[in-house]
């Protein structure tokens, strides 16, 4: 059974019982504590769980403790229509496009990232008018892909990930990874990229969680690239990114 809370509630907001309990969810709030969603989808919770304040750090305090005792959580989340918290992103991964609209990139990462052919994807768009995609293919896989698929398996990456046919395998991962979402966090275009992400490289977290400054940082040339305003660059990036539109 999941649970959910912080060392700062004490460190249970709510959990799921063995009479009402959904997997993909973190059930109902304790009796006594009380949890809203914020506009912009914050959790927030407020009782006798909730911490006075972080010790001689009031600043710190003021920024998570609201005068009427709310305390913002950070995470971002939802009640399903029966009733239980579903928790769905950080939020301070979520992001806001130039036309105003929030963008919680979790779920299509999530989704792309279930995939074996996808080592690791991160979707971008922050100030932009669209949400695109840096996707980190699994080499191996990839290869098996190409082989079944009677292509040069041997190939250098690169070129290997350039064929037609698998750009279409990708674009259609892509398509069904943005089934149900809402349209403006849809994925519109994404960049094939031969790199790997590592704790060394400074891109992944010892935990393998995404380093999203260091990988806007390190791929702003392949961020640009997505954001193109006629055709679509025909040449791999400088690290052999492939930029693909979702529509062809």
């Amino acid at each position: 059974m999941q649970g959910y809370g912080l060392t700062e509630t004490s460190p249970v907001i709510a959990y799921c019982r063995p009479h009402r309990n959904k997997p993909g969810t973190v059930g109902d709030p304790l009796p006594g504590v009380e949890v809203q969603i914020a506009d912009d989808g914050e959790i927030l919770t407020r009782g006798p769980h909730v911490m006075q304040g972080y010790f001689k750090r009031s600043e710190k305090t003021d920024e998570v403790l609201n005068e009427e005792g709310w305390f913002h959580t950070g995470d971002v989340g939802e009640f399903d229509e029966e009733g239980f918290l579903k928790i769905t992103d950080r939020k301070k991964d979520l992001f806001k496009l130039s036309t105003g609209k929030y963008v919680m990139p979790q779920p299509i990462e999530n989704k792309l990232g279930s995939e074996p052919l996808v080592d690791k994807a991160v979707v971008i768009g922050s100030d932009r008018k669209f949400c695109a995609a840096l996707i980190f293919p699994a080499e191996d896989q990839v290869r098996a892909q190409a082989q079944e698929l009677d292509l040069d398996a041997d190939q250098p990456f690169e070129d290997v990930l350039r064929h037609p046919d698998i750009v279409e395998v990708f674009r259609e991962l892509v398509a069904e990874a943005n089934e149900g979402m809402d349209h403006w966090s849809t994925v519109k275009r994404f960049a094939l990229v031969p790199n790997e992400l590592t704790i060394e490289s400074g891109l992944l977290t010892p935990t393998l969680k995404v380093k999203r400054p260091n990988i806007q940082k390190t791929f702003a040339h392949e961020i640009d690239a997505l954001y193109y305003e006629d055709e679509p660059p025909s040449e791999p990036t400088d690290k052999g990114a492939v930029i693909v539109p979702l529509q062809r």
